[in-house]
Parts: structure tokens; C-alpha cells; sequence
């Protein structure tokens, strides 16, 4: 059987439980044996960690020692896949940039906070995103710093409204990339539980995560 680990914890305002609660069942039904963890430590179980198919984080900020961050990545590189959204990914542990490395991005800025926006599919041939068509957000629109190595799915344009220095930034939404032997994939869209009450941002994780376990 095919199994995953989800491990969610950090700033609770990112509803980390009810966030991997979405995708958990998901996860379930297509055959995977799931373990959910709220500690890091899981990262230190070697022999578990390179059993995997699957690493689901949901873990925003935070602090990484460098043994956790290590187990995680030598887990990645060898070929298990890791899938994550919004900041439970791509704003964790900020000082660990082998883990950026991995991941392909860091959260910088959301200008406005929680405002409209819309995300556009920019490779529709592209399975993870197939059939999609371009939709409206009412969520953060997440400002990164980004790998030029990802592969870009979709992307979202800033206005400058919020700041006028970045009116008409074109900005990676969603992304897939390889770390050594491990795909890894990422959506900036899951702000909170509710967001994946939208159909697509719901599809593009599900299909992300698959896409990503090996």
C-alpha cells in the first residue's frame, strides 16, 4: 500500500488542522495509508521517512533544527514526493534556505492582506491543471521569491493597488519542480480551510499530490 505522512502544525491562523482534514480523506480513498502528525520530529524517523510515497506539510513559520530539515530533504531527494500549499509550505522556517532550495519559494508579502484577485492557468495541457479555467480568489495573494527552476502552472497578476511598485508583477501561483529523485509540488492558494471550498483550488491540490507521490 502507498502511504503518505501529513504533518501540520505552526501559526494557527492558517487553520492547519482543518486545512490537512480536507485532503486527509482524499488521500485515503485513492489508497494511501495516511499518518498525521504535529510534531517535526517525524522528520528524524529515517526508515519511515524513505518508506513514504507521499510528505504533506501544512506548517507555517516555525523553527526547523537542522537534523529535522535534513532528514526531510535527504527523504525528498531520494525520491519521495512532498506536496504543500499557501504558507504551510512556502512560509516555514525561514532560516533554513536548504529547505527553500527544496521547496521553490518563500512568502515575502500578501499587499492588501485578504482581497480579490484571480489565478490564470498558464499551461493548460499541463495534467494538474487540465480542463481548468482561469478563476477569482478572495484570499491572499501571496508576493514570493521564486526558484527560475520551477515549472509554472498558473500565476496571478498585482495591480498595485496595495503597492504601486508592483502594478502589472506577473507572480507564480502554482509550480512543480524535481529536488533530486522527489517531484515536489506547491500552490500558493489555502490561506484557510474555506479556500478549498473553491473547485479548482481544491482540484489543483488533489492532483498536485498525486502528481507529486512516486
Amino acid at each position: 500500500m502507498k502511504k503518505a505522512l501529513i504533518v501540520w502544525g505552526g501559526w494557527e491562523g492558517h487553520e492547519p488542522k482543518q486545512c490537512v482534514d480536507v485532503f486527509a480523506p482524499f488521500l485515503n480513498a485513492e489508497g494511501y495509508e495516511v499518518r498525521m502528525e504535529n510534531t517535526l520530529d517525524v522528520y528524524l524517523e529515517t526508515d519511515y521517512l524513505n518508506s513514504l510515497s507521499l510528505i504533506v506539510q501544512c506548517w507555517t513559520m516555525g523553527d526547523i533544527t537542522r537534523e529535522q530539515a535534513d532528514g526531510l530533504m535527504a527523504a525528498v531527494s531520494g525520491g519521495v514526493g512532498m506536496a504543500g500549499w499557501h504558507g504551510g509550505m512556502c512560509d516555514s522556517f525561514h532560516d533554513s534556505t536548504g529547505y527553500q532550495f527544496m521547496s521553490g519559494g518563500q512568502w515575502v508579502s500578501h499587499p492588501g492582506g485578504v482581497i480579490d484577485y484571480e489565478v490564470n492557468i498558464i499551461k493548460p495541457d499541463d495534467p494538474i491543471v487540465a480542463g481548468l479555467s482561469d478563476f477569482k480568489m478572495h484570499s491572499e495573494q501571496y508576493y514570493l521569491h521564486v526558484d527560475p527552476a520551477n515549472e509554472v502552472l498558473a500565476t496571478t497578476t498585482f495591480t498595485g493597488e496595495h503597492a504601486a511598485w508592483i502594478d502589472g508583477c506577473v507572480m507564480p501561483v502554482v509550480w512543480k519542480k524535481r529536488y533530486g529523485a522527489g517531484r515536489v509540488f506547491y500552490s500558493s492558494v489555502g490561506h484557510v480551510a474555506a479556500d478549498f471550498d473553491v473547485p479548482e483550488v481544491r482540484t489543483i491540490v488533489e492532483r498536485g499530490m498525486l502528481w507529486a507521490s512516486r
